[in-house]
């Protein structure tokens, strides 16, 4: 009795407990349920504030439009992709689950996992779909783009070679049918699998030793779903065999011989073999036998071995290799013809240049305005001379890399260098309070300008505008920079009418003159004008104070995304913008002018580059594009952006590009037409840099218009690497924006250049120049039309046998004569150091002309270069003198014929100690001969290389002659040494600091 009541016992404690167990839960559950909202709705708060503040600031720009059309594209696709991925899952995973059989006989092992899987099924049923579904709808709303450029796509009116499409098909279609394609692939592929495990986990399929048995109902869906995933193998096959005028090759990109010949033919006939292979499982779903199905399908992998892969290798082994060049040749013009075409370089104009090497006097008569407009201060080195003199105050700052433009004064065009005085937190130091950064320092001030080709005569810039307040020979305009390249992250404008301004406007000019404060009243950010905005804007920026501060008033607005190309990004999602914005004074405003590509990488038979690549030099190294490879490019869009209020403006370049158009279509109205841009708009767009860098890396090889020689690269071209940059730079030289008259024009442009030389073979490379590629870069003056010559491009190309120096060439020849060595050492002397500046290759006097300034620095902290001499080289010969015009007119003998830009600066001044140099003090310009001395130099130089040419040949007559000549100019120096006191000048690699 005793053991029976002891059961009984211990029930009841187990009975009396069971209503106290969920009461800790229960209390615990809406705890936690509510801690699980609250954390909800806090994160939706926070994307809800920053969706809410990208209305807000596309609203105040006027491009809310573009934001709402991605919005409803991205949110469409990401549906559609959810529902095409989720559905067919579910369903199949239903029918499975429904059709299968009641009393199947399981093993143990099945059993189990039933076991572990039924209280799972119905979570497992519907959230396999749903998860699938969300990364299937977010990677289909990323293709939103190329939905919408197929959705409103514009033909090219060209067609390929090959399939005679018109090209917009390979631009627009091909990549879009591509997606969908292996998109639905995926859906399928998925559904078969999950079919199959379902099956096989409820006992429809069964494994029995070798023996595989299969459900009438999983016999149908199975081979239904294999079917339609061969089927649309079949689809995308023969896709491919259009992808491959785009697909870059060995040789070419595009379709060459063994492609035309073997692979698309074989692609087509694995296509039909795959559409084949689906009509058998189809039967099979109705029939019930798997033989015919799986023989197909082995049938098709080993097809695709043999017709896919072993029948090209065979045609181009045996076939191809041995006869490659004639064989190959009708691919090789169709890729060049279209490789000219998709890089806008088809209507280059090439002219043969007998370049002269033998510096004559007079030379340069012809090209005097030309030789006025060399430019000699460098963008790269004087900033730190823009810094210490336009800086004022340690709040300032200019930026590292200066631009260069050009303006109008006294009726003559003057190529300048600029850049904007741009404000600088960081120079507050203990003063960079929450206040101070967002409300006090607001914005830079004013626009800076130095004459290209002009220096003081101590080699300071000559500032045609310049200081603060702003003053010069540029006009007037406003001189405000709340929108630049260094602006604040966000900074608090605006306030009511009658309240003291607290913006610094600008310093004071001394210290009885108090500073100038102000208030933006422009309309340049969303308004703080309601508690919830600046709730979602404190949030944003996660501070309190934007939400606390007194001084943000329903008045004030918000001014953040203040980079220019940043702001144009974000307007123009679908462009690529050229690495480089530069500020030019346009009527009354200061604008940034940025230019904007439209890219493709799916151009028929069109070379791929490497963009990130090409445009990268010794200017910058340019960080990799998410849109890397390209094989068409077109500057279509240039684009404004007020540096006062922020404004964007986009303007339609290039009307005819197809991509543009389709764009245009997707967001209407927010391009203006170029009939809308002004006239002093037009006077400052130029050619754009990375554009031309692209161009050039082609060009390198076709320039080559014809399929043989292409083929063997007989005359293949690379960019020389930037000389200044040092001695084992990969560095390439980049690209000059000068003014100057190229053969085939009229009258001096503003052009961009750039130079070639021989590809290297191995190691060794051959520094001559073989081209000379200009592009004129001046689009008029007239209000919305551009000048019929804007984006002319032109090639010099140079003989084989004309072994004109290229700059590797001359920069050595600069850095080892002894007379120019002589004079650097000089300038080095307290511890100075020598810069040498860009060096500039000019078509001038019949041959091309080098120029190179060369500034000194000394060591003190606060020191910047000044201008103190200019390397010159004409065919062997070179000069070094104080000026540009007193090095011309030594090299070419005594006169050059044309006056150069500063033949106004009094040669041999110096600049009084510490002017300009700080704590360092200035380095002092070494005597440097006389025209008359330096002609003897050259002449005795010639001599001595005549006499030892001589020499060599065993000339005895010739070496005598050569002989007399030294000596007679010897005894000329002697003279002339006894009259006046002289010295000689010279340089040695110093490199770019």
């Amino acid at each position: 009795m005793e053991s029976r009541s002891h059961p009984d016992r211990s029930k009841r404690p187990r009975v009396s407990a069971q209503p106290q167990e969920p009461r800790i839960p229960r209390r615990r559950a809406p705890i936690a349920i509510t801690i699980g909202v609250v954390a909800v709705l806090v994160i939706a708060f926070f994307v809800f504030a920053g969706l809410y503040t990208d209305v807000l600031w596309f609203q105040q720009l006027g491009f809310l439009s573009v934001l709402t059309t991605e919005w409803i594209a991205r949110v469409s696709l990401f549906v559609i992709g959810f529902l095409a991925m989720a559905l067919p899952i579910w369903g199949s995973i239903q029918i499975a689950y429904r059709t299968r059989p009641v009393y199947a006989k399981l093993n143990s092992q099945l059993d189990r996992y039933q076991e572990v899987f039924e209280p799972l099924r119905r979570l497992a049923m519907y959230g396999i779909p749903v998860v699938l579904g969300v990364f299937a709808g977010v990677s289909a709303s990323s293709r939103w783009e190329v939905t919408l450029a197929w959705l409103n796509r514009t033909p090219f009116g060209q067609t390929d070679p090959q399939f005679g499409f018109d090209v917009g098909f390979f631009v627009f279609e091909l990549p879009f049918y591509r997606s969908v394609v292996g998109f639905a692939s995926a859906v399928v592929l998925l559904s078969v699998l999950l079919v199959v495990a379902t099956n096989y986990l409820y006992g429809a399929i069964r494994v029995s030793g070798r023996e595989v048995v299969i459900s009438k109902s999983a016999r149908i869906q199975i081979a239904v779903t294999a079917g339609l995933y061969l089927l649309l193998q079949g689809v995308s096959i023969w896709l491919d065999q259009y992808a491959t005028v785009t697909e870059s090759g060995s040789l070419i990109t595009g379709a060459a011989y063994t492609d035309v010949y073997a692979t698309i033919p074989g692609r087509g006939i694995l296509a039909g073999i795959a559409v084949v292979v689906a009509i058998l499982f189809f039967v099979t779903a109705v029939m019930g036998r798997w033989r015919l199905p799986l023989i197909g399908t082995a049938l098709l992998i080993v097809t695709s071995l043999l017709i896919g892969t072993l029948y090209p290798w065979v045609v181009q082994r045996f076939q191809v290799d041995p006869n490659a060049k004639s064989l190959e040749a009708p691919f090789i013009q169709r890729n060049i013809d279209l490789t000219r075409d998709a890089y806008g370089v088809a209507d280059v104009e090439e002219i043969p240049f007998e370049a002269k090497t033998d510096a004559e006097p007079g030379a340069l008569r012809s090209d005097a305005e030309t030789t006025a407009n060399i430019r000699l201060m460098d963008p790269l080195v004087i900033s730190p001379a823009f810094q210490q003199l336009e800086q004022f105050r340690q709040y300032y700052q200019f930026p590292k890399q200066l631009d260069v433009d050009r303006y109008e004064v006294d009726g003559t065009t003057q190529d300048t260098v600029v850049a904007v005085r741009d404000v600088k937190l960081s120079g507050l130091g203990d003063a960079e309070t929450w206040y101070n950064s967002h409300l006090v320092y607001t914005h830079g001030y004013g626009l800076v300008a130095a004459a290209g080709n002009q220096r003081s005569v101590d080699g300071q810039p000559v500032f045609l505008e310049s200081g603060i307040p702003q003053a010069g020979s540029l006009g007037e305009f406003e001189p405000r920079v709340y929108f630049g390249e260094n602006s604040p992250q966000y900074s608090i404008v605006g306030a009511p009418k009658d309240s003291e301004p607290i913006e610094l406007d600008y310093p004071a000019g001394s210290d009885n003159e108090e500073q100038t404060q102000t208030t933006f009243s422009g309309d340049g950010g969303p308004k703080l004008d309601n508690i919830f905005t600046k709730l979602v804007y404190a949030l944003k920026f996660q501070s309190e104070q934007i939400f606390l501060s007194d001084q943000v008033t329903d008045d004030s607005q918000i001014l953040y995304d203040r980079d220019p190309i940043q702001r144009v990004q974000k307007v123009a999602p679908y462009l690529t913008l050229d690495s480089e914005t530069y500020p030019s004074i346009v009527g009354d405003r200061l604008v940034w002018i940025v230019d904007g590509y439209t890219l493709s990488d799916q151009y028929p038979y069109s070379n791929k580059v490497s963009m990130s690549e090409a445009i990268a030099d010794s200017e910058g190294l340019a960080p990799a594009l998410a849109f890397d490879e390209i094989n068409y490019i077109r500057n279509s869009v240039k684009a404004t952006v007020d540096a006062y209020d922020g404004t964007v403006t986009l303007y339609a370049w290039d009307e005819e590009d197809p991509i543009l158009q389709t764009w245009q279509k997707i967001f209407p109205s927010t391009i203006e037409p170029m009939s809308k841009m002004s006239g002093d708009l037009m006077a400052h767009v130029r050619y754009p840099s990375d554009l031309f860098k692209v161009q050039r890396a082609v060009l390198g090889r076709y320039h080559v218009t014809e399929a043989s020689p292409f083929y063997s690269r007989e005359d293949a071209w690379t960019t020389p690497k930037d000389p200044t940059a040092g001695a084992n730079t990969a560095l390439l030289q980049p690209p000059y924006y000068l003014t100057m008259q190229m053969p085939g024009q009229d009258a001096p442009a503003y052009s961009l250049y750039s130079t070639f030389i021989p590809e290297a073979r191995g190691d060794e490379s051959r520094n001559v120049l073989r081209g000379y590629l200009a592009v004129d870069s001046d689009a008029g003056a007239a209000d919305g039309e551009r000048s019929d010559g804007y984006g002319k491009l032109r090639l010099l190309t140079l003989p084989e046998d004309d072994n004109v120096p290229g700059p590797g060439q001359v920069q050595a020849k600069f850095n080892s004569d002894p007379s120019v060595s002589q004079s650097l050492n000089l300038l080095k002397q307290g511890q100075s150091d020598v810069i040498n500046g860009n060096l500039l290759t000019v078509p001038v006097g019949g041959g091309l002309l080098y120029v190179q300034p060369v500034y000194v620095k000394s060591t003190g902290d606060t020191s910047y270069p000044l201008l103190q001499k200019v390397l010159v080289a004409f065919g062997d010969q070179i000069a070094f003198q104080d000026t540009l015009d007193q090095a011309l007119d030594v090299l070419f003998g005594g006169d050059s014929g044309a006056s150069a830009g500063d033949n106004e600066v009094e040669p041999g001044e110096t600049p009084a100690p510490g002017d300009g140099e700080g704590d360092g003090g200035s380095p002092t310009s070494p005597e440097t001969p006389s025209d008359e001395m330096q002609a003897l130099l050259n002449q005795a130089a010639q001599a001595l290389k005549d006499k030892q040419a001589a020499l060599a040949e065993g000339d005895w007559v010739a070496y005598g002659a050569a002989d007399a000549k030294l000596a007679e100019t010897i005894s000329k120096m002697i003279a002339l040494t006894d009259e006046t006191q002289g010295g000689t000048g010279g340089t040695e690699d110093s490199g770019r600091e």
